[in-house]
C-alpha cells in the first residue's frame, strides 16, 4: 500500500510505502493518487502518532450521564475525598468508561499512552483489573503503560504498600506515588516505600508532586537522589512538579542540572490553575520534559478530551510559546519525548519502522500545533483505523 504526496513534519514531501504494517520505504511524491492500492495525503501534514504521558483511564466518566464536580475546597486533599465518594457511587464498570476514553483519544491520534491506576484500601486492585482488561481488549490499537498510583496515599491508607507490590506483580509497570509531604507527612517513608517495590520488582516510578515552593523542590531534589542511588536513571518521572515553576531561577537551573544527570523527567499538562515548570530551561538544561492530558471529564475535573494535540497548544499557550521553535518543543513533548519517556524504541516515521501515524488538515507542524486541525485519517499498522475522528 502507498500514501501518497505525504508532507512531513520538516516539510518535505513523499509517498509513504508500506509492507506488512511497517513503512518499506520513503519515496519521492508522485502523481499516484487513486492509481490503485494508494491513499493521497495532499493537504495534510503527516505525523508520528500522538503519545499521552499522564492519563487516568479508571477515573473517566466519560460516556455517563453529567456527574458535578464535589469537592467542598481546593486542596488535593478535598479532591481525593471528593472523588472516593463519587467512585463508591458507580455502578458502571471502569472497563466502560475507560474503553469510551480509548476509543476517543485513539481517534484524534495516540496510539501511546501511560495511565495511573488508582490503588488504596478502598478500591484494593479492582481498578488495575479494570484497566488490565481495557490493555488487553484494545492491544491491536494502542499500547498501554500502567501506573500504579496510590491516590489516597500510602503511610494514611494502610495496607496500600502492600497492594503497590501486588499491582506490579499483576502486570502493572511502574510504582507511582504522591506528595510524600503534602499527603502522607512523610517523605522518607513514602520514598522509602516506592523505591523499595521499584527495585525489588525492576519496575519504573512516576511520582505526582502538587506542593510547591522550596518545600516541593527539596521533594523533587530528593527524588533525584534516590534515583541515582538505586540505579534507577532513566525510568522516573515526576508529573506536575509544581515547585519547579514557583522558586527563584537560579533554584530550579540547580534543579535542572540535578535531574538531568539523575535521569528523571518531568511531565506537565499545562495546567490551568497552576504553576506551570520552566519547560525550555530544563530542556536547556539536559531534561527530559513530556506532556500528558491529566483528568478527562472525572471528579478531578470536568475539562479534558484527550487530544494531545490539543494539549500540546494549551502546553505552548501556559508557557507563553510563541514562535515556531517553540510550538515544536510542545509538539516533541506529546509525541517523541513521550516515547522516550515511555521506552518506545520502535517509534517515529523512518523506513524500517511501524506505519502508524495520524495527518492532520495543516501545512506546517506549528500550524498543527496552534490550531489543531481535524484529524483526517489516523493509521496503525498501515490500516486506517479512523477518519475525521472516528474509528471505522
Amino acid at each position: 500500500m502507498r500514501f501518497t504526496n505525504a508532507t512531513l513534519p520538516d516539510g518535505s514531501r513523499c509517498d509513504i510505502e508500506v509492507e506488512g504494517g511497517r513503512i518499506s520505504a520513503l519515496l519521492p511524491a508522485s502523481a499516484k493518487a487513486g492509481e490503485g492500492d494508494t491513499v493521497d495525503l495532499t493537504g495534510t501534514i503527516v505525523l508520528p502518532p500522538l503519545v499521552d504521558g499522564h492519563i487516568h483511564l479508571d477515573k473517566t466518566l466519560l460516556g455517563l450521564p453529567w456527574v458535578p464536580n464535589q469537592s467542598t475546597g481546593n486542596t488535593v486533599s478535598d479532591r481525593i475525598e471528593a472523588e472516593r465518594r463519587v467512585r463508591a457511587a458507580r455502578t458502571v464498570p471502569e472497563f466502560d468508561t475507560g474503553s469510551n476514553l480509548v476509543r476517543q483519544v485513539v481517534a484524534s491520534g495516540t496510539l501511546h499512552m501511560r495511565t495511573h491506576v488508582d490503588i488504596d484500601n478502598q478500591l484494593g486492585l479492582r481498578n488495575l483489573h479494570e484497566v488490565l482488561k481495557i490493555r488487553e481488549h484494545f492491544r491491536d490499537l494502542v499500547t498501554i503503560e500502567i501506573v500504579a498510583f496510590p491516590q489516597s496515599g500510602i503511610l494514611r491508607s494502610p495496607g496500600t504498600q502492600e497492594l503497590l507490590d501486588e499491582a506490579i506483580a499483576e502486570g502493572a509497570d511502574l510504582v507511582g506515588g504522591l506528595d510524600p509531604v503534602g499527603i502522607d507527612g512523610d517523605l522518607d517513608a513514602h520514598l522509602g516505600a516506592v523505591f523499595a517495590i521499584a527495585q525489588r520488582r525492576g519496575a519504573g516510578v512516576d511520582i505526582h508532586l502538587h506542593d510547591g515552593g522550596e518545600a516541593g523542590l527539596s521533594q523533587i531534589l530528593e527524588i533525584a537522589r534516590r534515583t541515582e542511588a538505586t540505579g534507577l536513571q532513566g525510568k522516573v518521572a515526576v508529573s506536575h512538579a509544581f515547585a519547579l515553576g514557583s522558586v527563584s531561577t537560579d533554584s530550579v537551573t540547580r534543579a535542572a542540572d540535578t535531574l538531568a544527570r539523575a535521569g528523571v523527567a518531568i511531565m506537565s499538562h499545562g495546567p490551568g490553575g497552576a504553576t506551570i515548570p520552566p519547560l525550555k530551561l530544563l530542556r536547556e538544561h539536559g531534561v527530559e520534559v513530556f506532556g500528558g492530558s491529566d483528568n478527562i471529564r472525572d471528579a478531578w475535573s470536568p475539562f479534558g478530551n484527550g487530544d494531545m494535540l490539543e494539549r500540546a497548544m494549551l502546553i505552548g499557550y501556559r508557557a507563553n510559546f510563541r514562535h515556531d521553535e517553540e510550538l515544536a518543543l510542545a509538539f516533541d513533548m506529546v509525541t517523541a519525548a513521550g516515547a522516550r519517556v515511555l521506552g518506545l524504541a520502535d517509534y517515529g516515521l523512518k523506513v524500517g519502522g511501524p506505519a502508524d501515524f495520524v495527518t492532520v488538515e495543516a501545512t506546517t507542524l506549528a500550524e498543527a500545533v496552534a490550531s489543531r486541525k481535524r484529524r483526517s485519517l489516523v493509521v496503525k499498522s498501515g490500516r486506517i483505523v479512523a477518519r475525521n475522528g472516528v474509528l471505522v
